[in-house]
Formats: structure tokens, sequence, C-alpha cells
């Protein structure tokens, strides 16, 4: 057995719009969006019924993806506060490379992010971040120093 690639990351979220815009602003591409919904897709996540909002988000490289999911049956369910700090249980973050941290922080925090804690530098190797987006989405920025 061998994996291959990891494929995407999947994000439920309650305003598919404000996601999808504060991913665009981040630099990732719509690739495509979709209704799921049916049978097949119920059985597949042990739904009874399901009707899902469903867009597909690509980074510029084409490698990576995300994918957001706004259900609207069932009634999606609230896990975790939406300002639930990194060591709360579960997925907390996505980290992406960017070339420009500060010009990246700057223009996301133009557009309604929040800098979580302060861009700070790991020995000579790394300046880091975390913003968080809209219903709570922690993004990890990561500039590699050269």
């Amino acid at each position: 057995m061998t994996i291959q690639r990891m494929d995407n990351v999947g994000i439920t979220v309650g305003d598919l719009e404000a996601v999808i815009a504060f991913f665009t602003e981040l630099g990732l591409e719509l690739e495509g969006r979709a209704l799921v919904e049916g049978p097949w897709a119920a059985r597949l996540v042990g739904l009874d019924d399901q009707r899902v909002d469903v867009a597909m988000m690509r980074t510029p490289d084409g490698h990576g993806r995300v994918e957001l999911w706004q259900y609207h049956l069932p009634k999606a369910i609230s896990g975790v506060p939406k300002d639930a700090p990194i060591n709360t249980l579960g997925i907390r973050r996505i980290m992406f490379a960017v070339d420009d941290i500060d010009d990246t922080t700057a223009h996301m925090l133009a557009h309604g992010a929040e800098l979580v804690g302060e861009v700070t530098q790991y020995e000579d190797s790394y300046r880091l971040c975390y913003l968080r987006g809209p219903e709570g989405i922690l993004v990890a920025l990561a500039e590699k120093l050269t």
C-alpha cells in the first residue's frame, strides 16, 4: 500500500461566498463548484440525506486544493467556537508557502483577516504567522528565507 499524494483538505462552512472570497484574496483559484446530493453521497458520508454546495479551490502551482462545503441538508453543526485557540483538538490550520509574508499579511488584513499572534522568525529558515479568516478558519503563512 502506498499513498500517492494528499488530494485536498475539506472545510465545512456556513457562508460559502465569504470563504471563497477569502481564499481567492489569499491567491487560490476557484477550480469549480457543484451541488452534491443523492443517495450515493449520503451513503459516502454516513448521513441519511444531504444537499451540499461544494467549491474546490486550487493553489497557483496546481498541487494543493481546499474543498469547501456548505450544507443545506442536514443543517451544519458547529463543533468549536470560531475563535478557538490553536491548541484546540482537531484540525486547526492550513499552511501556505508565500514569497513575501509581509505583503501577503498586509493584503489579507486589508481584506478582513486577523493576525492571531505576530509575524515571527524561526532560526534562519522561515518567517511565519497565523491569520484568522471568516468563520474562524486559521491559515498559517510561511516565507522561506534564503
